[in-house]
């Protein structure tokens, strides 16, 4: 069941994900080669405390840190582990916060120091059908059509879409219904409504879409071992269009 959020309860959302967007773009100043993946961490966890909010990652599923930090290959759910980023890395950040009983989430994927094309190409890419898909995010259309939006620019451009993890509807719950897939599938299609909120992420690899997990149980990598990137939004529908909650 898709739970539709009063203004009221959009606004609490909204509190939460602009603590998100505050974080995050904290971490982006910190984005340094030589800069450990813990530290990366700990700064996003006392920031999301600073500000009256606790970390919604730490703890959920048993996921054991604060912050998502997923380089190169890795797809989502990486583990901070104290590695050091090096130049010509891609490192995305995904972060959540709880505040006041709502949830916000956000990601971002970034360079250290100087990378190459292809993984600047990837970037951009990646962070725009995260853009078209949230067009798509209007009254009466389908849900298929934040995915459609999706799949085509991605694979427009060469590049292919994670079929393994989707967005999905945020509020109350870190992972609401419905979820949002940035491919076609045959999941159930229902049309949007005012007061739908969703988190929208696509993740898109340089090679092909295939997957595998690491022995922690967590980290999602490339099969291929080529590079993944993951941009994020919290967005809530309205009568005028889509509202990013989570905007920097």
């Amino acid at each position: 069941m898709i739970v539709l959020k009063t203004k009221n309860e959009i606004e609490k959302i909204a509190l939460s994900s602009r603590i998100v967007a505050a974080v995050l773009q904290e971490l982006r100043q910190l984005v340094v080669p030589g800069i450990t993946t813990q530290e990366l961490n700990d700064r996003a966890e006392a920031s999301a405390r600073k500000h009256g909010a606790l970390p919604a990652f730490k703890g959920y599923r048993g996921f054991p840190a604060s912050l998502c930090i997923s380089i190169n290959e890795q797809i989502v759910h990486g583990i901070p582990d104290g590695r050091k980023l090096k130049e010509g890395d891609i490192v995305s950040l995904d972060f959540g916060t709880l505040l006041n009983g709502f949830y916000g989430d956000a990601a971002i994927t970034l360079p250290v120091g100087a990378i190459g094309k292809k993984a600047r190409e990837l970037l951009t890419v990646t962070e725009e059908s995260l853009y078209k898909g949230i067009e798509q995010a209007r009254v009466g259309n389908r849900l298929s059509a934040i995915s459609q939006a999706i799949q085509s620019w991605v694979e427009r451009h060469g590049f292919s879409v994670v079929r393994d993890f989707v967005g999905h509807g945020i509020g109350a719950a870190l992972h609401e219904e419905p979820q949002i897939p940035n491919f076609g599938t045959p999941l159930p299609n229902p049309r949007l409504q005012e007061g739908m909120v969703f988190a929208i992420e696509p993740m898109v690899n340089e090679g092909s879409y295939e997957m595998r997990i690491l022995p922690d149980g967590w980290t999602a990598v490339t099969a291929d071992g080529k590079l993944s990137a993951h941009f994020e939004h919290t967005i809530a529908i309205t009568g005028n269009g889509p509202v990013i909650l989570t905007e920097r």
